[in-house]
């Protein structure tokens, strides 16, 4: 049996689009032959009770993401 990999559709720092908004790639992971990535999204305004992390980061399949165009 012989196991083939894709090369990842999106690369670092290119901008994405998804359900619920856009964002910018920041890593990539293959996991069973499929593409994960971090896109980091642009923050809003902070809120009162302030920021608590990475509450812009969010991990989406390959299949939920397209490329935005600026």
């Amino acid at each position: 049996m012989v196991a083939v990999m894709t090369m990842p559709r999106f690369s670092p720092d290119q901008f994405v689009r998804f359900i619920g908004g856009e964002g910018k790639v920041r890593k990539s992971h293959a996991d069973s032959g499929r593409w994960s990535y971090l896109v980091e999204m642009e923050m809003g305004e902070e809120p009162e009770m302030g920021r608590i992390g990475f509450e812009t980061m969010i991990l989406l399949p390959e299949t939920d993401l397209e490329e935005a165009w600026s």
